[in-house]
């Protein structure tokens, strides 16, 4: 099985999508803590991304770029869980920028060791 790095980006840049799609509802999350009615929204990476690898998922996703899937949960929103939610987030999102530099590096290395 060849080794291809393009794949391997695409799969980094659809979890920084990911990533930033769940910093958006955490920060609508943060902004509505004090609303009345308001449910918390989280986006689901284990549910998505269980689906990266599966032939027509994938091309769907390529077609029509990531569609993460916002949940609306039934638990009332604290403030104190979005903070934690924010640094995890935070912490998934340093891990895939490093990982797609790393693979940027590594393409760079291949053009240059190619000529």
């Amino acid at each position: 099985m060849p080794f291809n790095l393009n794949a391997y980006l695409d799969k980094t840049n659809l979890v920084l999508d990911l990533v930033g799609a769940r910093q958006k509802a955490i920060s609508s999350n943060m902004a509505n803590v004090n609303t009345p009615g308001y449910v918390r929204q989280d986006v689901s990476f284990e549910e998505y991304l269980d689906t990266i690898n599966k032939p027509l998922q994938t091309q769907l996703a390529k077609k029509m770029g990531p569609s993460p899937l916002l949940t609306e949960k039934t638990e009332p929103v604290t403030l104190g869980d979005e903070l934690v939610a924010m640094q995890r987030n935070s912490l998934l999102y340093s891990i895939a920028a490093r990982r797609a530099s790393m693979l940027i590096q590594e393409m760079k290395t291949v053009a240059q060791l190619g000529r």
